[in-house]
């Protein structure tokens, strides 16, 4: 996976983000058009967003994340993300999204849960 790029992974109703190395206002605009075109041509019910590669994320990345959580849950789905860093756990803690979106260390887990 390019650094910069995000991939999309669809597992039947699920869908898998991978998400860059840096998740900010630059990139934050063509993960929100792309996800929108999926989620409008699929019946997508869990989201799960893969951050094992990202280094930095800032508000705009928080932003997307929380628009995604509001989504799924007005239409009875879930999001989850696993692999976070230090860092961007710091970063969904201080912006309030590690209390609504349920963070797991492996892809395993976030797929199994």
């Amino acid at each position: 996976m390019n650094a910069d790029t995000f991939t999309y992974e669809p597992r039947g109703q699920m869908l898998v983000i991978h998400l860059p190395r840096e998740l900010d206002h630059h990139n934050c605009r063509n993960l929100r058009y792309e996800t929108d075109l999926l989620l409008s041509e699929n019946y997508i019910t869990r989201i799960i967003f893969d951050f094992s590669q990202t280094e930095f994320m800032d508000s705009s990345g928080i932003g997307v994340l929380l628009n995604r959580y509001k989504q799924m849950a007005g239409s009875g789905g879930s999001v989850v993300l696993y692999g976070a860093g230090t860092q961007v756990r710091r970063i969904l803690h201080v912006g309030g999204l590690a209390r609504l979106v349920p963070c797991f260390e492996t892809k395993e887990a976030a797929l199994s849960c």
